[in-house]
């Protein structure tokens, strides 16, 4: 007697190892689908973070938009001379074919002719940024600020040095150095560098240029390196600042306290205690 099913009963009992297989194998590419999916969000947001940090050529616009105009066609990186200017390249978790440097290796050399900025076909890099009177002015390039470590700068230990005073194309405008009695010897002064954020252009010189064994100095994008006052705060001694407070109007809050005389608060306050 044969063992053998009939062929009906063996596709009936075939079918649902075949549908048990394809649920799998569909799960499986959903799972993989959505791992990538992962990853590919994952670079996406070290990307996005890394961007606030880079440093990019003259005439860059803000960052975002930026990133909405460079067409990354990489051809201000040809055109720099002293090959400062890099092209993220995958990998490097930053936005993908866009300009940048790294002035601890190669910083701007602050060409005249500003080379990078012309070629921009874009517009990603303004060029009516770095001109004064229709003339190209790399003295008014914004590529960042550069931050002073007080603890790691050896100046500010006492020592006396002096590089990325030194190194500053802006000499005596962007980096000043500010002389200071040293209490701890009684004899000796101090030479502190001290950035001036009005001049400084960000070309990175004098990171590239401090001694010590990791940059003391160094240049962060303006936004991430300074602070904001808010505009409720109005510089009485700048002219131009003031003209902000024409047509405002003020508002006076009363409370209890404010009800009597500052010298009446001081003395009722020790109530509270």
């Amino acid at each position: 007697m044969s063992n053998r099913l009939p062929d009906k009963e063996r596709k009936m009992r075939k079918q649902p190892v075949s549908d048990r297989r394809a649920f799998l194998l569909s799960a499986a590419r959903a799972i993989g689908l959505a791992a990538m999916g992962g990853l590919v969000w994952s670079a996406y947001v070290d990307e996005v973070r890394a961007s606030e940090l880079l440093l990019r050529p003259p005439g860059a616009l803000k960052e975002e938009e930026f990133l909405r105009t460079c067409i990354k066609c990489g051809m201000c990186v040809e055109a720099c001379p002293y090959d400062t200017l890099l092209l993220a390249k995958p990998g490097d978790q930053k936005p993908l074919g866009t300009p940048y440097f790294v002035p601890r290796d190669i910083p701007c050399y602050m060409c005249t002719d500003i080379p990078c900025v012309p070629v921009c076909p874009s517009g990603a890099l303004d060029i009516e940024s770095v001109s004064t009177d229709n003339e190209l002015d790399i003295n008014i390039a914004d590529m960042g600020l550069a931050v002073i470590d007080h603890e790691s700068c050896i100046a500010f230990w006492g020592i006396q040095c002096d590089a990325c005073y030194r190194a500053c194309p802006l000499l005596d405008v962007a980096i000043t150095v500010e002389y200071e009695k040293n209490a701890r010897t009684g004899k000796h002064a101090f030479l502190k560098p001290v950035v001036h954020a009005d001049a400084c252009t960000g070309c990175g010189l004098c990171e590239h240029a401090c001694v010590t064994e990791k940059a003391a100095i160094f240049v962060l994008p303006r936004e991430v390196a300074m602070g904001k006052a808010g505009t409720h705060y109005i510089k009485g001694w700048d002219k131009k600042d003031e003209r902000r407070l024409e047509g405002a109007s003020s508002k006076t809050t009363t409370t209890e306290i404010s009800k009597k005389s500052a010298v009446d608060s001081l003395n009722d306050s020790g109530d509270l205690y």
